[in-house]
């Protein structure tokens, strides 16, 4: 079976199927849409992709952490074929269809959000989530601002861009929207200089104070919106006593704290949600926004909250035509049934400790590592031109990407910089397969040194 395939390249990528599929695509949509990938999906399951051309190719990305659970997972198959007999769509306004309910349901059992009794509602996408918990934000303090962070994505609508701390992603979009104001994160890795735990609360305290004085009077903050571990910015973790720190300012302030779920829910990073490790450290968000791995490739995102946040929004202000589509329903209620029942948060620490055990071994070894970092199964390895200076070596990615995926792997860069390479793994891979990948990235690290 394609699942329990092992990485192999049999015609060089990209193969004439597949680089004639890449030539229809550059005729027929934007060159915007970017992909550096030589790879054309014939079909998928588990951690392995076949391409148009018979190539197996080991997927390390997960389309940006949607696949969790793997590629055409066949009981999430099976849960969307049979509710597809049913009916494909009721618009949430207009009708009640029971699969939203018992996600919602299930949402506010198992979200670590403020207040007893919670209340979800859904969205297709992680931007609109990440919308949609500043629009409750706002509603229910009555304040205009948002603070952000340094390093921050959050998505590439109009609010999100403004958001997303990069700006290769917003280039030519603006005037953007007012109130947005950004707070530095804490990247230790890039500190200023090293500090323990009180110096480094200090710091970042006054790095939020600083916002209060010079951009937005706390008063009018309606939201801190923060990753758990940044993705696009390098696979950073919060540190929880940070995390505890911006819950007792929001807490004094009348702020409410967003965790932005999106990439790190559902699993990845050795819980259910990164902020299950908060919730273990007494900390919780008041907002949780998460999408992508939540319904297994299905697009579907969600909002959750306590009642009294959720009920603030005026009639009209949220929902959406295809927010919480049936198929998308049944697609989640599945993969979190899945989830739970096989134990993934658990495997993803399995995952994690072998890959951080290599990754470590490598960085003994090699004059170009910097840093590791990351959360179970979401780990990231920055690469740097030498180790005293830190200064980012994207060159050395790139050259990675492109030998890794020549040779059956594909991996994907993140950073400010573009100089970290990101795990994102589906959470069914082998063993045999998480070696193969180990061992093709490897070879393409020694083979650079080498050069």
């Amino acid at each position: 079976m394609l699942k329990d395939q092992l990485p192999q390249v049999k015609v060089a990528l990209p193969g004439p199927k597949t680089q004639a599929l890449q030539e229809r695509r550059s005729k027929a949509n934007p060159s915007a849409i970017r992909c550096i990938y030589p790879v054309a999906m014939k079909r998928a399951e588990g951690a392995m992709i076949e391409d148009l051309d018979g190539n197996y190719i080991l997927d390390w990305i997960g389309g940006v952490g949607v696949l969790n659970i793997g590629h055409c997972h066949p009981e999430v198959v099976e849960a969307v074929k049979e509710q597809s007999e049913k009916y494909f769509h009721g618009m949430f306004n207009i009708v009640t269809h029971e699969g939203y309910v018992a996600l919602a349901e299930k949402l506010n059992e198992i979200v670590p959000v403020k207040g007893s009794e919670k209340k979800t509602f859904f969205a297709n996408s992680g931007a609109e989530a990440d919308e949609n918990a500043v629009k409750l934000a706002r509603a229910y303090t009555k304040r205009p601002n948002v603070i952000v962070f340094s390093g921050a994505f959050h998505g590439r609508t109009l609010l999100t861009m403004s958001m997303t701390s990069k700006k290769a992603y917003a280039k030519g979009m603006g005037p953007f929207p007012d109130g947005i104001y950004r707070a530095e994160y804490p990247y230790l890795y890039r500190a200023e200089k090293e500090m323990n735990q009180e110096e480094m609360l200090a710091f970042y305290k006054q790095k939020i104070e600083k916002v209060f004085e010079e951009a937005s009077p706390a008063n009018e903050v309606a939201a801190i919106v923060l990753e758990p571990l940044q993705g696009e910015g390098g696979f950073v973790p919060a540190p929880v006593a940070w995390v505890k720190m911006l819950r007792d300012i929001c807490d004094k302030e009348g702020i409410l704290l967003i965790a932005d779920e999106v990439q790190t829910g559902f699993c990845r990073t050795g819980r259910m949600f990164a902020t299950n490790y908060w919730a273990e450290a007494g900390v919780y968000p008041d907002i949780v926004a998460t999408a992508k791995s939540i319904a297994g490739g299905v697009p579907l995102s969600a909002i959750t909250a306590s009642a009294e946040i959720m009920e603030s929004a005026p009639a009209g202000t949220i929902g959406g035509t295809y927010g919480g589509n049936a198929l998308a329903c049944a697609a989640s209620l599945k993969v979190i049934e899945i989830m739970e029942r096989d134990n993934l948060a658990e495997r993803a620490q399995e995952i994690g400790s072998i890959v951080t055990e290599r990754y470590s071994k490598w960085m003994k070894e090699s004059p170009y590592i910097g840093d590791i970092r990351g959360l179970g199964a979401m780990i990231g390895i920055e690469f740097v031109k030498n180790k005293a200076t830190k200064e980012p070596y994207p060159e050395m990615v790139n050259y990675l990407i492109e030998e890794c995926t020549s040779h059956g792997l594909i991996i994907e860069n993140a950073g400010t910089y573009g100089n970290v390479v990101r795990f994102l793994a589906p959470l069914v891979i082998t063993d045999e397969q998480l070696e193969a990948g180990l061992s093709i990235m490897e070879s393409a690290i020694n083979k650079f040194s080498a050069q």
